[in-house]
């Protein structure tokens, strides 16, 4: 299996409520040092496959909405996160989630 179906495969395990930061999703594809790599995979994906895949969950490691697609920006996936009662503080003109709180505990598979 490719590092992007990998990612997207991950990604859909997110549970609802929680979130996961790049680095933790290519750490759980077999390559730590692939959090860039992460974003691109989300970001090629089709608007029907964005659908079925919760990317919006998907932050980096200080907690911080860091999207800056102009298809998707950032206020569009805070308010994602927001539908799903994530509180979503806006600081310093960003938005941020508490990873304490919301980061969801995995296992690597």
């Amino acid at each position: 299996m490719t590092f992007f179906k990998k990612t997207i495969s991950i990604v859909k395990k997110i549970p609802r409520g929680k979130v996961a930061t790049y680095g933790q999703i290519a750490a759980l594809a077999g390559s730590p040092r692939g959090a860039r790599t992460v974003g691109w995979a989300l970001h090629g994906l089709s608007e029907k496959v964005l659908r079925e895949v919760p990317w919006h969950r998907v932050i980096n490691r200080e907690g911080r909405v860091s999207t800056t697609c102009l298809d998707h920006p950032s206020e569009h996936q805070a308010m994602l996160l927001k539908k799903e009662n994530i509180d979503v503080q806006y600081k310093d003109g960003n938005y941020f989630v508490d990873l304490k709180k919301y980061l969801w505990q995995t296992r690597h598979e």
